[in-house]
């Protein structure tokens, strides 16, 4: 036990080490990567209006004058708040309006039942509350949450402040793509064995032991298979398949923003990393 805890330790040190050239850039890099999808679902909108148009009036029943009401406010809506976001300006109300993006498309595109963008949507969701987080922690600002969560909040034990309660709540949602990973396609030796790994990697980043190296290994893995799985750019640019490849692609950079956002400030109060002991 304790030759094992000398070598997370030793792991630790090796990390920070490694990783005190690029830290000054992390919130940074981690806000556009988080803002990226947003930003190429805006550049999607624009250049492909006829297909979002038909799509909308024919497939979702929307009337003319509500699908460009729809289009032009979600291309405006994410433009914005990605830009103040990754700016570091009005950060509650550019992740207020990015959430609303998020839950408008959700009935907006009739995706409530689709299982991947839904999971991927709930990672998206975890990476704006950890970027709100980060937010508020940096700049110890005003209550964002309404008084009956605050006070259901403290009803139910929870002792840290609300900084500590978006950093878990984020931290919670930001692994739900990998849910994706596990349940989907054939179970092979080897997707069994990913799975597992995976498995120890959310959880060890959920009850936050260890988290932001378990983050880092995340991290890594999400990059590799996200150039290895939505390689949109090898496809032909009339093939269907080129554009649900792009979207994924651009998604799971946004879930690496909000790793990258927990690397950069922990796991928060409500952690085992945060107790001494360990």
């Amino acid at each position: 036990m304790e030759t094992g805890r000398k070598a997370i330790d030793r792991f630790d040190a090796a990390l920070e080490q490694s990783a005190k050239y690029i830290k000054p850039h992390l919130p940074t890099l981690a806000r556009f990567l988080l803002c990226s999808t947003f930003l190429e679902d805006s550049m999607r909108i624009i250049t492909r209006w006829d297909d979002q148009e038909y799509h909308l009036e024919y497939d979702q029943h929307f009337s003319h004058y509500g699908t460009v009401s729809f289009l032009i406010t979600n291309v405006i809506v994410m433009v914005i708040c990605s830009t103040l976001a990754i700016l570091k300006k009005n950060t509650e109300y550019a992740v207020g309006g990015l959430f609303g993006i998020v839950l408008s498309q959700c009935y907006g595109y009739g995706l409530f039942f689709n299982k991947s963008w839904m999971l991927r949507s709930i990672s998206v969701s975890g990476g704006l509350l950890m970027l709100l987080a980060d937010s508020m922690s940096a700049a110890k600002k005003r209550e964002l949450f309404a008084p009956l969560l605050t006070n259901s909040i403290h009803q139910g034990g929870l002792k840290g402040n609300k900084t500590n309660i978006l950093q878990l709540f984020g931290r919670s949602l930001l692994v739900a793509l990998f849910l994706s990973f596990m349940i989907a396609g054939e179970m092979t030796m080897t997707r069994c064995v990913v799975a597992a790994l995976s498995f120890v990697g959310c959880v060890m980043v959920v009850v936050g032991f260890k988290a932001k190296w378990s983050a880092w290994v995340l991290l890594t893995f999400l990059c590799v298979s996200n150039v290895l799985l939505n390689n949109w750019w090898t496809l032909h640019h009339e093939d269907p398949q080129r554009d649900f490849q792009k979207f994924d692609f651009f998604q799971t950079l946004s879930v690496m923003g909000g790793f990258l956002l927990l690397v950069n400030s922990g796991p928060g109060g409500l952690s085992i990393d945060s107790k001494k002991e360990f």
